[in-house]
Formats: structure tokens, sequence, C-alpha cells
């Protein structure tokens, strides 16, 4: 028979290896959850590229143009399918999709950016910076294709300590 005191603190140790347990499992469920966060919070804004990009691709134009935002029925007052057509048809030298490279992303609350290089050389070659609203998921050239993020800022989404390279003049 055991006595009283060969028992003592068994209880404590049992309470105290479930609360280290709890403690671990909300930490890992946190860090799963930031991680997942950051992982997804692009997702749609990407989805919408690729699609885009898939549909150019696919020389459905007619699709593209819609993915746009804009349609033939109901086409975007300063994008006109001419001019979508001269951008990204067959004639306009985004055709080469194998060859296209993503060099440049920019995480912001507002949006995404994505910069596309066509050519297979840096030098002699041609990029377009793609800007995805994250509100209405419209697609748009990136008003500031210079952006440069630091990725203190991309981690928090902000944008407003980029270079945006345009000159602010102040008028009174």
């Amino acid at each position: 028979m055991a006595t009283y005191l060969e028992t003592y603190g068994a209880g404590e140790e049992k309470r105290n290896k479930l609360i280290l347990r709890a403690l671990l499992a909300f930490v890992g469920v946190v860090v799963l959850l930031i991680a997942g966060y950051y992982f997804f919070r692009n997702r749609a804004e990407v989805q919408k590229l690729e699609r885009f990009q898939a549909l150019l691709a696919a020389q459905k134009f007619d699709e593209a143009y819609a993915e746009w935002g804009c349609t033939d029925e109901k086409p975007c007052r300063y994008y006109q399918k001419e001019k979508f057509l001269q951008d990204w048809g067959p004639a306009s030298g985004h055709t080469d999709w194998g060859k296209m490279e993503r060099v440049r992303k920019v995480t912001c609350t507002d949006g995404y950016g994505e910069g596309w290089r066509f050519g297979g050389d840096k030098q002699g070659s041609d990029t377009v910076h793609l800007w995805v609203v994250r509100e209405d998921l419209s697609i748009s050239y990136d008003p500031w294709p210079n952006w440069r993020q630091t990725w203190l800022a991309a981690l928090l989404n902000n944008c407003s300590g980029m270079t945006r390279g345009l000159s602010v003049k102040k008028t009174l």
C-alpha cells in the first residue's frame, strides 16, 4: 500500500504537462494561421492575372478583354478594344508566354502588382507592369511601375514608403 507522500506531486506534474501541451498547440495554431494568411493573401489577385495570361496565351482576346473589366457591350472608356488588341494582340510583342517571366511583385492593402518581362535578354526586353485592385479585382496598368518595396513593407502590406518615381509638387 502506497503512503501519502509517495504520490505527492503526481497530479501537479500531469497538470503541468497538459498546460504545456495546450500552450504549444495554441502557438502552433497561431503560427499556422499567420503563415496561411501570408501565403494566401494575394491568391485572388494572382489567380486573376493567371486567368488573364491563360486567355491571352489561348488567343481568346474577347474573354481577356472581359477579364480586364471591359466588354463589347460596355467597353472601357479610356481603353477601347482596338487599343487592347494593340497592347495584347498577336502583333503586340506580348505573345511569347514561354519566355515571359515575373520580375516584380508588390503587395499593398489596396492591390497587388506584378511586372511581366517579355523576351529573353534583360536589355532588349519589354516589361509590362499590371495592377489588380483588391476591392473589385479589376486589372489595369500599374500607375507607378518603378515601385521598390522593402521586405518589411511587403510584410505589412504597406505602400506608403515606396519610391513611386513621380515628383509631387505642392501648390498653395
